[in-house]
């Protein structure tokens, strides 16, 4: 993992392979953000003119390299686009300096050390550097031949260490920050390693073993139920979909607990190590992305072990709902009925809609222990891609408050969300002449569809978000701000940023 440190050195003086400032989009050409004033005073006041020269604008995501100036220590110059200067007396966003910072560490793989000398007013900028430079500088390299040699041919490591310039080292607010950054960003890194490895080599026994590692080296409580278990325990949603696969499901509980907590947070994550479709098969073309249908599971997990290094005084309850969906002899057929874990039937119309069945008596576990509020996580419909795109995420839920403060935290910590409604009359369509409900309903609305079905396996009284994140949870094309191509990590930050809340009495 890339070292973070906090300096107070001088930029002409710190010895490293580049030194990176902002440049913003100013209305009469590039402005040199602060933080830069040492670079600038070196290039005689005339930074900004260079930049221009050499074709920069100060645009969100672009990159510009020059030669340092004579008495730095550092050889290369990296201008990375911070987007618009802000208005008068305000300051840069976390978000415009989280993502100019992972820009930067992309553009510097291969390198081992980098000072970034980026706007830094307090420890919260600091934090946000910080992360978007770990978050940017991540690479998953297991299964290449230059991931075991990071000096092979054509192989670049990821950047190795990142100093921020303008830190305070011994102040508490930012060393907090960087510590919070360091925790977040390994195991939001983590959850992007999961997603990304392939579904040979990760399926629920082995998701389940990762946890079990982590729970032991983060002293976390861990319960494990196998094939076996979930029969006994009569959990006829996960049973079902898993019963395709030569790969048994697992449903995996983690329980990070604090003596100074008031409040008890459950997350529920959809963990279908691979998706087939099932008997209903999934066309040519959509297939070669579905390692990625555990992306919920991979931010649960993430999540929890982040509050318990954090040490947050909340308890945190998550949950992963592990199958892998396949078809065979064995599997569930469409016109089935299962049983589930809370003793309603539900008919199986389309295998290809498992997520909500696995996640359905996820939700009745949950439910048991009466938490103050759920949230559950998933890569679960087509059409909120279709309703969002690829970067936004929906969030649905039971009560209108909650929704609109998970929606919040979402923005806060950068990641785009959207709130959706669960409108009653679209719960007719899973109404089922065979059984209590059926899995599939109105096709137009899938996605609300979805929520409502989730909503009939909360327990009664228990406040409830669902957050859908099939469009930002893989990314098939190119790297942006600090997004990798493949596993995302999305909703990590915003459950983590949830339980901060929730720890300080600042939600309900």
């Amino acid at each position: 993992m890339t070292a973070l440190t906090l300096s107070t050195s001088a930029a002409p003086g710190l010895r490293a392979d580049a030194i990176v400032i902002g440049v913003a989009k100013g209305a009469k050409g590039p402005v040199v953000a602060p933080g830069a004033e040492a670079v600038d005073k070196a290039y005689d006041g005339r930074l900004a003119g260079v930049l221009e020269t050499l074709g920069a604008s100060g645009g969100e995501g672009e990159v510009t390299k020059l030669p340092a100036p004579s008495g730095f220590k550092t050889p290369l110059v990296l201008a990375v686009g911070l987007g618009a200067v802000p208005e008068k007396d305000a300051a840069y966003g976390t978000e415009a300096l989280r993502k100019a910072a992972g820009v930067a560490a992309r553009a510097l793989a291969g390198s081992k050390k980098a000072a970034f000398a980026l706007p830094l007013d307090d420890a919260a900028d600091a934090g946000a550097i910080g992360e978007g430079a770990l978050l940017g500088a991540y690479s998953f390299d297991a299964y290449k031949d230059n991931g075991k040699d990071p000096k092979a041919k054509n192989g670049k490591a990821p950047l190795a260490e990142i100093v921020l310039l303008g830190g305070k080292p011994r102040d508490k607010a930012y060393k907090a920050a960087v510590e919070r950054a360091v925790a977040v960003s390994e195991e939001l890194n983590r959850s992007r390693d999961l997603v990304n490895t392939p579904p040979n080599d990760l399926n629920p026994e082995s998701f389940a073993a990762i946890a079990q590692a982590a729970a032991k080296e983060h002293g976390i409580k861990i319960q494990v139920l196998d094939d076996k278990a979930l029969t006994k325990g009569g959990y006829g949603g996960i049973l079902g979909v898993g019963s395709g696969s030569a790969a048994t499901p697992r449903l995996v509980k983690l329980s990070y607990t604090s003596s100074k907590a008031k409040k008890h947070l459950a997350f529920v994550g959809k963990g279908i190590t691979y998706d087939s479709g099932g008997i209903s098969l999934k066309p040519a073309g959509h297939n070669e992305t579905m390692k990625c249908d555990m992306a919920g599971a991979a931010s649960v997990f993430a999540a929890v072990v982040a509050a318990a290094r954090l040490g947050l005084e909340v308890n945190v309850t998550g949950w992963l709902a592990l199958a892998e969906n396949m078809p065979s002899g064995s599997a569930t057929r469409p016109g089935d009925v299962l049983r589930m874990y809370s003793g309603k039937t539900v008919e199986v119309l389309n295998t290809d809609a498992e997520g909500r069945l696995v996640l359905a008596d996820a939700l009745w576990a949950a439910s048991q222990e009466k938490p103050d509020a759920i949230v559950d996580v998933a890569t679960l419909t087509g059409a909120m891609v279709l309703a969002l795109g690829n970067r936004t995420f929906g969030i649905m839920g039971n009560d209108d408050a909650f929704r609109a403060a998970l929606v919040e935290a979402a923005e806060e910590v950068g990641e785009p969300a959207w709130p959706m409604p669960l409108p009653e009359h679209l719960r007719k369509g899973m109404d089922s002449a065979t059984a209590d409900i059926a899995n599939m309903g109105e096709r137009m609305g899938g996605g609300l569809v979805a929520g409502l079905f989730l909503r009939e396996f909360v327990g009664e009284g228990i406040t409830w978000a669902h957050l859908d994140i099939a469009g930002p949870a893989f990314n098939e094309g190119g790297p942006f701000g600090y997004t990798p191509k493949g596993g995302t990590g999305t909703a990590v930050r915003t459950l983590v940023r949830l339980a901060e809340l929730t720890a300080a009495g600042d939600l309900g």
